[in-house]
């Protein structure tokens, strides 16, 4: 018997960044926030009341009643858009990290607590081969996107009254 395998522990962050690139995702950025990982993650796990702010081709995110946060086990969601589409969603939401997939598409944000403030990432990518193909052409776009994603999280501090004004 072989001992002594090597090993690798991830942050949350390093696996969202990992999933980004095993996806070959159409969309990622990570950045450094200017705020406590508390407050953070606060707005990034509250899928129901911040994910439409934050997503603009979300209007509505409902999670299935018995969902736990933190807990091992995926729990179930609907995304409802603007334009009356709706898609069923995978979540896995635990402490610096979610993972949300449908049958279409992967998102995903983590956060890790960096000096006095948080480092946080956001991942988009689609799973069905067509859409990849069209996707990929617009990957370049998608690091713009998933700066202005985090962009909005910055904002949806202030709002929440947390956060320093003006730091990135």
């Amino acid at each position: 018997m072989t001992t002594g395998w090597p090993t690798a522990a991830l942050d949350p962050v390093q696996r969202l960044r990992v999933m980004a690139a095993g996806l070959g995702a159409v969309m990622y950025a990570e950045e450094y926030i200017d705020a406590p990982f508390d407050e953070v993650w606060d707005v990034a796990s509250d899928l129901e009341g911040e994910l439409p702010h934050l997503v603009p081709t979300i209007q509505a995110f409902r999670m299935v009643p018995g969902f736990r946060p933190g807990a091992p086990e995926r729990g179930r969601a609907w995304a409802h858009g603007p334009l009356g589409y709706r898609a069923a969603f995978e979540v896995l939401l635990q402490p610096g990290y979610c993972l949300m997939q449908s049958r279409h598409v992967v998102g995903g944000m983590a956060a890790v607590p960096e000096g006095a403030g948080t480092r946080f990432a956001v991942l988009g990518s689609v799973r069905s081969g067509r859409q990849a193909k069209v996707l990929s052409m617009l990957r370049a776009l998608g690091t713009d996107r998933g700066r202005r994603m985090i962009a909005r999280t910055r904002r949806r501090l202030s709002v929440r009254g947390t956060g320093r004004p003006g730091a990135s």
